[in-house]
């Protein structure tokens, strides 16, 4: 999918205009281009992350259109990524918290570079992309490394902290996908370490920089010491803004459909009269914040895609006591193992479950299910 002539980025919330972006994948296209920052992308993230459409209804979108699973495999394999680090999530659960394989090191601070927070690096193309991160709640995925790999293996931040600030102001929030691949930058989630140098980023940002602190050979990164501009890091304070607490309307005689952030499938049970609930926990939103731009995008796609949605906030327990609910339905994921009710399964590209150490191993098994 190409942006438009002003090259404004925007994520429309109705399903239509989200079908729309379906429609517009080319996976030839995304495979040439993918690396670049103006790559023909699919810009699918922030929906799929909500849960309003799943990685498998991409998948046989793209078949349905007789796109060859050949041709189109790049593209299958980036859809499978976001599945892998679900997978991970589910069978590690809060171990994704912390470095999950290796020791990161060296670590020289628990924070963030201020240099990264006021996207005054000094690469262009880094401060470039930072502003324009908070204004629309997007990073390409070569740009979320790139940021990623400054703040860790140059300026020695543990990824923790900074993987949260990330993480909060994208619209595709993932805690999965977002966290296990800042460990992977960092190397406790991998065998190296990733680095880039100018020369790498310039060929890719389209910039032509030179005299950066990573204006160096490969070579050099192995002796290098912090530069000055990242040395001065920022403790930082995360709050979700929440709406207000108000009453919903429960019709007892009808079941209870429970969504939350990481379900907003309007498709799911819409047979079937219910009360369609959005759940928003503070605790979840304490331990997992984000900003108010990815709460609004949350609130309007669920008021635009749900009829009759209403919104909760407060907890799980306290939602069930203080409306008497007895016959609830929400879909699985990590974050609603308290939940108590019948658990819907998550669509999933492809029959494989369970850990596997690395990505390619979980592959290896998936290609299997597809039919050349």
């Amino acid at each position: 999918m190409k942006l438009p002539e002003d090259k404004t980025l925007t994520f429309p919330t109705s399903y239509k205009e989200i079908l729309k972006r379906i429609d517009a994948i080319d996976p030839l296209k995304y495979r040439a281009s993918r690396n670049y920052i103006d790559g023909a992308v699919s810009y699918l993230s922030p929906y799929i992350s909500r849960g309003v459409i799943s990685t498998k209804f991409i998948f046989d979108e793209i078949l349905k259109k007789g796109h060859h699973p050949q041709q189109a495999e790049k593209f299958i394999q980036e859809l499978a990524w976001r599945d892998y680090w679900q997978q991970v999530w589910i069978a590690k659960g809060e171990a994704i918290n912390q470095d999950i394989k290796h020791t990161q090191v060296p670590v020289s601070n628990t924070e963030v570079p201020k240099a990264i927070l006021k996207a005054a690096t000094g690469i262009n193309a880094i401060d470039s992309a930072i502003q324009e991160f908070y204004k629309t709640g997007y990073l390409h995925n070569h740009l979320r490394m790139y940021i990623a790999a400054i703040s860790c293996n140059m300026g020695r931040s543990h990824w923790k902290t900074p993987a949260k600030w990330m993480y909060y102001h994208l619209l595709d929030a993932d805690w999965a996908s977002n966290a296990l691949s800042w460990q992977w930058v960092a190397g406790a989630n991998a065998n190296k370490k990733y680095i880039a140098n100018q020369e790498n980023i310039n060929t890719y940002c389209f910039t032509n920089q030179k005299d950066t602190f990573l204006d160096i050979p490969y070579e050099a990164f192995s002796d290098m010491a912090v530069p000055e501009v990242l040395k001065q890091t920022s403790p930082f304070v995360l709050k979700t803004p929440l709406p207000n607490k108000g009453p919903i309307k429960i019709a007892q005689h009808l079941p209870s459909c429970i969504y939350t952030m990481y379900n907003l499938d309007p498709l799911w049970k819409e047979d079937i009269s219910a009360n369609r609930i959005l759940l928003l926990e503070p605790s979840c939103f304490d331990k997992y914040p984000v900003s108010q731009k990815t709460l609004d995008f949350i609130l309007d796609l669920a008021h635009q895609n749900i009829p009759n949605i209403q919104i909760y906030v407060g907890e799980f327990s306290s939602l069930q006591q203080q409306y008497g609910l007895t016959n609830l339905f929400f879909k699985e994921h990590p974050l609603n193992k308290h939940y108590k009710g019948t658990q819907d399964p998550r669509d999933w590209m492809f029959d494989v479950k369970g850990y596997f150490p690395s990505f390619f191993g979980y592959w290896k098994k998936c290609k299997k299910q597809i039919t050349y």
